[in-house]
Parts: structure tokens; sequence; C-alpha cells
């Protein structure tokens, strides 16, 4: 070999190149088949690097659209199911209730939760689940 020779690879060996044609530029991806390849990511045993390997991207442009899919996903403000049912109808009062009212004597209300946000009056009655009331609670935080 001279001295001459600016070859760092031995004589005889053959390494892979690619030839790219066209514009040079980024690659634009469809919303369509971003959403296919990050839901190749998430199947169960799936390699980020060889999802992005068979796509020609690199993992971390793989990473950065699973976080922008996810941030996407906390701004959807998440819904309580609403139940509306009809008011109960009250039997007629027993004589002596109707008695204590009349001297005067405070009859107790049923504790609720009373919640106003934005114009919109929530109201969770005496009973209510904790989980239902903090599913509401979550759907509220997420709301504003």
């Amino acid at each position: 070999m001279s001295r001459l020779d600016h070859r760092l690879e031995a004589e005889g060996e053959v390494r892979r190149f690619e030839v790219i044609t066209g514009a040079i530029g980024r690659r634009r991806w469809s919303a369509d088949d971003r959403a296919q390849i990050l839901e190749e990511t998430l199947v169960p045993g799936a390699v980020v690097s060889e999802v992005a390997r068979r796509h020609g991207l690199t993992p971390q442009q793989l990473f950065t659209w699973r976080r922008e899919a996810r941030k996407a996903a906390e701004a959807v403000p998440a819904f309580v199911p609403a139940v509306v049912a009809p008011e109960p109808v009250l039997a007629a009062e027993p004589p002596a209730a109707s008695l204590r009212r009349k001297r005067g004597i405070r009859h107790r209300r049923a504790a609720a939760i009373e919640i106003d946000v934005a114009g919109v009056k929530v109201t969770i009655e005496n009973g209510a689940s904790p989980a239902t009331i903090a599913a509401v609670l979550g759907a509220l935080k997420a709301g504003s």
C-alpha cells in the first residue's frame, strides 16, 4: 500500500451504501401513516428500533411521535356519563311530621356537593360512591 493511497478500507471489502435521488429534505408522513407506525410500536413485544428501521426512521423520531400523541390524548377532556333520573315521588307525610314543621322545627336537608364551573352546575347527592365523586372531579379537572 502506498503512502498516497487514501482509502481506509482494505482491498476486497465491500461496504453497503445508499444513493438518494430526487429532492433532498424531510419526509412528510400523513396522519394515517404515523398512526399505523405508532400502532406497530404499541404491540406487545414490539421493538421500537426494528419498527423504525423497517420504515426508514430513527427510534428518536418514533419516540417523539409517541410523546406528541400522548400529549394530544391528554389534552382531550374525559367525560363522565350522566344519568338523568326522575325525582322520586314522596309518600304522604305522617301527621306527626306535619306537626313538627308547623312548630318551627327545621327539617334537615340531605348533604350534597354542588360545583359550579363555567356556568355548569354539578350536584353530587348524599350517598354517591367515592369512585363516582373521583370521576366527576377528574372530568372537571381535565376540562378546565
